[in-house]
């Protein structure tokens, strides 16, 4: 199947596609926890560090074993094991799973990125909400299928990991900023009747020049994303609008926070709700902008700087789980929790801890999973995955999966062979699905 297939066609304006089986997740809301969260100081207790704290760990010469500077409690009928860092996320156990096992290739904050979003090392591949973009479509022709809530910088992997890649052009991220004007140009400066004459005048030219190029996807592609813009400049800022919401909601989210990050966030997860209830297939929330590899990555001074992540995260991702439960959305809606690898149980200092893909935890809530789930485990010093070892591509088939797409089947031929997303390997982790 090449890329001006009738398969590709039928996606060309963006249309809604039915999945491959019935799917329970309508929608993906993906929190991106950047740098690195310390499995073992938030989802993941281990007694045995602190049993041998201070002691040569056994792993790397000159290293020490590090303790949790944070106390552990269990919560929900579950009696799932969360630390003091995550109050509000506590009391969403019963509607979370964890996934203790996660496994990474590489302990580079540009190559873990990377593989998180668009399941290679190497840039070039389409980000998994593009992969979902192209296998599903969009549920309103007035808005994106892939919105990125950003707080305005790079993230460590460059700005391809919310691209297209090979894929039609259509299908990459949008992105919407935190502070000021959600977007460049979202205000029309002409009439309706002037700027509808300029699209027309617009999209004659470019169908002309794609002609001439014997179709052309970029440009194409150009034409369907000018019409798209217009037609979001009249829904998007009501869709944004976070001032129709109640007080208990501003209440709940904490947009009236003081910490600026803090209420900053709470105002991309919100949004991000408004965004699903708007038919928005793919969101993205990236973290507030914070060490220049990653919001979590604390090298040193750990407990002031997870504390500070924590606090300015915490409220709005536990108010977006909830919220979307009373609303009766998140049996439809998916919520994945995660960052590019975990960090060191050991460390060379006594506040800070290092990069580790070897080992870590993720969290999915809604769209048919398991609430109140433990999955996989590490050691007991929280080195190695050791049961029910997970990878990114076990990660995004589990996603596609509960999307109704399988994702052997997704693919797209480029440069003479079949891409998926999941490249030659991923299952589906069945355990965490109800």
């Amino acid at each position: 199947m090449d890329g001006s297939s009738a398969l590709i066609q039928q996606r060309a304006y963006g249309a809604p596609v039915a999945p491959q089986f019935a799917a329970k997740a309508k929608n993906v809301i993906f929190l991106f926890m950047d740098g690195g969260v310390s499995h073992v100081d938030t989802f993941d207790p281990k007694p045995a560090l602190a049993e041998h704290a201070g002691e040569a760990s056994n792993v790397d010469k000159g290293r020490k074993w590090l303790k949790s500077p944070w106390s552990f409690g269990q919560y929900g009928q579950s009696g799932m094991w969360i630390s003091e860092l995550f109050p509000n996320i506590a009391k969403c156990a019963d509607d979370i799973a964890v996934i203790r096992s996660m496994k990474a290739d590489l302990p580079i904050h540009s190559t873990g990125v990377t593989l998180l979003h668009t399941g290679h090392n190497l840039a070039g591949r389409p980000s998994l909400g593009s992969w979902m973009s192209y296998g599903l479509g969009s549920e309103n022709e007035n808005l994106p299928g892939y919105v990125v809530l950003s707080f305005g910088h790079v993230p460590v992997g460059g700005l391809e990991v919310f691209g297209s890649g090979f894929l039609p052009a259509r299908h990459q991220a949008t992105i919407i900023r935190a502070d000021g004007a959600p977007m460049d140009n979202i205000v029309p400066v002409d009439t309706p009747a002037l700027q509808g004459t300029k699209l027309d005048f617009l999209r004659r030219q470019d169908e002309a020049f794609s002609a001439r190029l014997g179709g052309n996807d970029a440009v194409e592609s150009a034409v369907r994303n000018y019409e798209l813009a217009a037609r979001m400049q009249s829904l998007l800022p009501d869709v944004l609008d976070e001032r129709k919401e109640s007080p208990a909601t501003r209440e709940l989210y904490g947009l009236d926070a003081e910490d600026a990050n803090t209420h900053l966030y709470a105002r991309q997860c919100l949004r991000a709700r408004r965004l699903v209830e708007s038919g928005v297939r793919f969101i993205q929330v990236n973290c507030p902008y914070g060490q220049s590899n990653g919001t979590w990555d604390q090298h040193g001074n750990l407990k002031a700087g997870h504390e500070k992540n924590a606090r300015q995260t915490d409220r709005a991702v536990a108010a977006l789980i909830m919220d979307l439960k009373q609303r009766g959305l998140l049996e439809s809606t998916l919520v994945l929790w995660a960052g590019e690898f975990g960090r060191t149980p050991h460390s060379p200092g006594t506040d800070g801890r290092d990069h580790h893909p070897e080992g870590f935890t993720v969290f999915l809530a809604g769209g048919g999973v398991k609430g109140g789930t433990v999955y996989g485990a590490t050691d007991e010093f929280g080195v190695h995955a050791v049961e029910n070892v997970t990878d990114f591509h076990d990660l995004h088939a589990t996603v596609l999966h509960l999307a109704g797409i399988n994702h052997e089947k997704l693919t797209f031929r480029y440069a003479g062979r079949d891409f998926r997303l999941t490249d030659v390997s991923g299952h589906v982790v069945y355990d965490i699905l109800a």
